[in-house]
């Protein structure tokens, strides 16, 4: 069995709204375990029944963008990070995200009216004075237990806090903790009533990590009827002084005190203290009226009257002793429903929830300070490579903006490399005057030769590169931005889950020197896209997948093979989608690139190697010979005025192994002090 942290490492946030968010965020950090902890903001798009997920798309971006508020409210050296599902129900989304976070926690605000907060404090004696005369809370709640509203913990229809938080609550695979908030800024003296068992456990170990962060004291309050014997209440004095002792390292005071009304001392303490910790202390359906307080009668009412905020928590339900066939069938149980799941993401579902969940904007990323930041917060660095191949119109300007934007301005970038092809003008020369460090191909691992073409260039560009994340961006661009950089960049520092992520943009295409909306992208419309969708539908979500533009993490590019020519495109999203799955897959909207287009002979050559890529995945992914040769050799029919002929032309990408395979590679990387990951991806 293995010991879990007294501490989540990784805690999930769901925010409604990023303008109250601030004091969750700030309680989220204070409970995360100092070493490795990361917190995640979490943004739900709810999409209705009879519309496609990808609608949600638009959305989406909104609601990143409303995400990003929520940085700046994390003390600092505390990782956090914004995302965005799109679901049908707002707590199916939840749930899902915290299964793929693989959360240790969930902190909700309990929303609604604040009243009990604001009101006077006559006004709340009067109150506790007057359920003073009533009913007990472990006989039951008294009708002014506070709700989400701040009213009733309970509407009419049998919600507890809000029906969404109420769903995750009964399904969460993690721990929750719903918070009532009031404002807690100084944080001096924290109030947790304990009567022993997991949720008080929780409660206490929240409350000592939130104390040691604010330098405050912890109160552990315990309440016994009135009248006991002395031995009884020094037993409970002694079995409050070793639970305390068990759980809080820090300035702690054990407080045993006598109560008529349990919930009115703790009301009563209350008022003196910033903070109030809880554990849960539900019992399914206790209540008798067919619904079943979720954290228990007295948390909630002590949430919805307590002067100050109050935290509920309850730990994820243990696993009880129960019989073989008890575990048996809640195994068989489980299976059917991730069975179900399963079959519920199938091909065409996952594609929409991708396209919604994973299209992103350069706009989201254009504050290039803040990406700053959020690289040097990962401790990760970048590199930018620019291939080239007898650009010397385009690649000036762009080495000059890059370097001076991403470089000088801030420092997003922290190596850039022209890797040229061989160049025939003054490509090299150009980029050389500019600052750039440039390389030609051929005379990068030389004693593995070298193939023409793009593919290769970008392979080797990994030997001649060392950041954590390589960006890749075309150089025959006539109207280059930084976006063709930052936009790719941007979602990789944002979402973990993000391996590789593409770029998208409307292509026009010159035509007798006029440059005329429409008709780019053709080698993608005509070839790979009907590819994609006949036998790699997974893949049908994407919007340009023979883009130029792409960043991943080198993690994963070290890992997998890549075609020398035209296919490293295909070949890439082929894989990486092997590797990591779809959600390891972004794109992101570059809006307008206007580059050389290439004639009708040039695009039917890319085609015909993209189709031989494609065939030889389709053969490797269904270890069978579909073929009984696969043709690399291309007839071109020539004709015109007194000639007539068939020209053949060799015509076939190479595929070079995983960059991992090469022992330079490995010898290079270890030397920089990269040994150990590298060695944890060899399989």
């Amino acid at each position: 069995m293995t010991t879990r942290s007294p501490l989540p490492v990784r805690i999930l946030i769901p925010v409604a709204n990023p303008a109250t968010a601030e004091e969750l965020i700030r309680l989220g950090a204070g409970l995360l375990e100092p070493r490795g902890g990361e917190l995640t903001a979490l943004g739900i798009v709810e999409v209705p029944e009879g519309m496609p997920l990808s609608e949600g798309a638009t959305r989406a971006r909104h609601a990143r963008r409303l995400l990003q508020r929520v940085l700046d409210f994390a003390p600092s050296g505390t990782p956090i990070h914004p995302i965005v599902r799109i679901g049908r129900h707002a707590a199916e989304g939840i749930v899902e995200a915290a299964a793929e976070q693989e959360a240790d926690l969930l902190i909700f605000g309990w929303g609604g009216k604040a009243s009990a907060g604001r009101e006077s404090r006559a006004t709340r004696a009067a109150a506790i004075a007057r359920d003073a005369s009533g009913q007990n809370d472990a006989a039951g709640p008294s009708p002014a237990a506070g709700s989400h509203s701040g009213s009733n913990s309970r509407d009419a229809r049998g919600t507890v806090i809000s029906p969404t938080i109420d769903e995750v609550v009964r399904e969460s695979p993690c721990d929750i903790a719903v918070v009532k908030q009031r404002g807690a800024a100084e944080i001096r003296r924290i109030l947790v009533p304990v009567r022993g068992g997991p949720h008080a456990e929780l409660a206490l170990r929240f409350a000592d990590a939130l104390a040691r962060g604010h330098d405050a004291e912890v109160i552990a309050l315990h309440l016994v009827p009135p009248g006991i014997t002395l031995a009884v209440r020094a037993q409970a004095e002694r079995a409050l002084t070793a639970f305390v002792r068990q759980h809080v390292s820090g300035r702690v005071d054990a407080r045993l005190r006598e109560a008529v009304n349990v919930r009115n001392a703790i009301l009563r303490e209350a008022e003196s203290v910033d903070l109030v910790v809880m554990g849960a202390s539900a019992v399914p359906g206790a209540e008798g009226d067919g619904t079943a307080h979720l954290f228990g009668a007295l948390p909630e009412a002590i949430a919805a009257r307590a002067r100050p905020t109050v935290i509920v928590v309850k730990t994820r339900e243990p696993i009880s002793h129960g019989t073989f066939e008890q575990l048996a069938g809640r195994a068989e149980s489980l299976a059917a429903a991730d069975r179900a799941a399963e079959e519920a993401r199938a091909v065409p579902a996952r594609v929409e929830r991708w396209f919604g969940e994973s299209n992103f904007h350069h706009a989201e990323f254009s504050d290039l300070r803040r990406l700053v930041a959020l690289k040097e917060k990962l401790g990760v660095t970048v590199s930018l490579v620019l291939p080239t191949l007898d650009e010397e119109e385009t690649i000036g300007p762009i080495v000059r903006r890059a370097i001076r934007e991403m470089m000088g301005r801030v420092p997003l970038l922290d190596e850039l490399l022209v890797i040229d092809s061989a160049s025939t003008d003054r490509t090299r020369e150009i980029a050389e005057a500019e600052g750039a460090r440039v390389v030609q191909h051929p005379d990068v691992l030389a004693r593995y030769g070298s193939f023409r073409g793009k593919g290769e260039a970008l392979w080797k560009s990994l030997y001649e590169t060392s950041g954590d994340i390589v960006v890749w961006a075309d150089t025959d661009v006539r109207n280059w931005h930084p976006r063709m950089v930052y936009g790719t960049l941007g979602p990789l520092l944002h979402e973990s889950r993000l391996q590789y992520v593409k770029g998208y943009y409307q292509r026009p295409i010159v035509e007798g020197g006029q440059l005329k909306e429409g008709g780019g992208g053709r080698v993608t419309e005509l070839v790979a896209r009907p590819l994609i969708n006949l036998f790699f539908p997974e893949l049908s979500g994407l919007i340009q997948p023979l883009a130029g533009e792409y960043a991943g993490r080198r993690s994963l590019l070290e890992t997998i093979p890549f075609f020398t020519g035209y296919a490293v495109e295909i070949g890439h999203l082929i894989d990486v989608a092997e590797r990591v799955g779809l959600e390891g897959l972004g794109q992101v909207d570059l809006e307008r690139r206007i580059h050389r287009n290439q004639e009708l002979e040039g695009l039917s050559r890319m085609s015909f190697v993209i189709l031989q890529a494609v065939m030889k995945r389709l053969e490797e992914r269904r270890k069978a010979r579909l073929f009984a040769e696969l043709g690399s050799t291309m007839k071109l029919p020539r004709s015109g005025r007194g000639r007539l002929g068939l020209e053949i032309i060799e015509l076939a990408d190479q595929e070079r192994p995983p960059m991992i395979r090469i022992p330079e590679y490995l010898e290079r990387r270890q030397a920089a002090g990269a040994a150990a990951p590298l060695v944890s991806t060899l399989r």
